[in-house]
């Protein structure tokens, strides 16, 4: 992977600077898992905000996002 898991919201915010690739959201997602299970909320709780309404993603693609963030979840200790 060419983009190192951020470590922080400002290593995310920074890594919009970067052409998107599957790399990065993969680097993103696993970011965003990491930090949500730093601050002690749960699978649900980030489940939520991702199918949360939101004029960037219809609701098909917020329950793809979720699902993809699942299975990130899932695949770290």
């Amino acid at each position: 992977m060419n983009y190192p898991i951020p470590d922080s919201p400002q290593e995310i915010a920074e890594l919009r600077q970067q052409p998107v690739d599957e790399e990065l959201v993969a680097a993103v997602i696993a970011g965003v898992v990491k930090l949500v299970r730093a601050q002690g909320q749960s699978l649900e709780d980030l489940t939520a905000q991702v199918l949360e309404d939101d004029p960037m993603l219809n609701l098909q693609q917020r329950r793809w996002l979720s699902q993809v963030v699942a299975q990130a979840w899932e695949s770290f200790p």
